[in-house]
């Protein structure tokens, strides 16, 4: 399995990025932490800003799909798209996840 973090401009993106990814069966689960603060360079000074998390959660065959969708439909120029290798979890989890991506 894989997880990606996606920072969102705000609650109402993280959303929308969540349900297209789920409604195309590109992801199991989503979930959204709601409000992070973010420190960041850009155009040569650190900015900070206020921002909503998204964990996208998916099988390790359709990471590379995934990160398309998630620049087809993020507002941000450079989204912030990490993922993360899940090597040990729980296992019928993770054969649910195979289930609903079918």
């Amino acid at each position: 399995m894989r997880m990606f973090f996606v920072t969102c401009g705000n609650v109402r993106e993280a959303k929308k990025i969540a349900r297209h990814l789920l409604e195309e069966k590109m992801i199991g689960c989503a979930n959204i932490i709601p409000k992070i603060d973010s420190y960041f360079w850009w155009n040569g000074k650190i900015e900070k800003d206020s921002e909503a998390l998204l964990l996208c959660k998916t099988l390790r065959r359709r990471y590379s799909r995934v990160i398309k969708e998630i620049k087809k439909v993020h507002s941000y120029t450079v989204p912030s798209i990490e993922l993360v290798d899940v090597r040990a979890g729980n296992e019928d989890y993770f054969k649910w996840m195979e289930t609903v991506l079918k």
